[in-house]
């Protein structure tokens, strides 16, 4: 069933919707590993980790919106349910309990690279079948680059 109709043609939807699709998936996975952390971390730098992890999901949740909007947009439904993210999701496992600053650092950094090469991935992909989307990835990943830089220099 189409509520929407897409102004793609039907191979270039294709491409698209799965670069969304994926893009949905890791940005909430990343809002929710960088909460989960965010809620976990310890150490001597607490305070700003914990506000910089902070900025890491107001990112991520941002964009995961502007992603799933661009989706129905064009006639795709997005689908951001917890098992979804779960099984499809291109960020490595997350640290369980307590995690000291200095691996929670090293935890969004591993994070953050996942996401931005499948991000960077994507950009290539959408640039002949919606140029529109692509910009909204590159975006995305500018942002997201900007972190990863943030947080590499934690532990600089």
């Amino acid at each position: 069933m189409y509520v929407v109709k897409s102004p793609l043609t039907d191979a270039d939807l294709k491409t698209v919707s799965e670069a969304l699709q994926g893009a949905l998936v890791d940005l909430v996975d990343l809002s929710l590993v960088a909460k989960q952390i965010h809620w976990n971390v310890v150490g001597p730098r607490f305070r700003s980790v914990h506000l910089q992890l902070d900025e890491v999901v107001d990112t991520a949740r941002l964009h995961s919106d502007t992603v799933a909007e661009r989706a129905s947009t064009l006639g795709v439904s997005p689908d951001g349910r917890a098992a979804t993210v779960a099984t499809t999701s291109g960020i490595g496992a997350t640290p369980d309990g307590w995690v000291k600053d200095t691996d929670a650092v090293g935890a969004l950094v591993d994070a953050l690279a996942a996401v931005i090469e499948r991000m960077r991935e994507r950009v290539g992909a959408t640039g002949e079948a919606d140029p529109v989307s692509q910009d909204i990835f590159i975006g995305i990943t500018a942002d997201l680059e900007k972190h990863h830089w943030m947080f590499q220099a934690e532990n600089g």
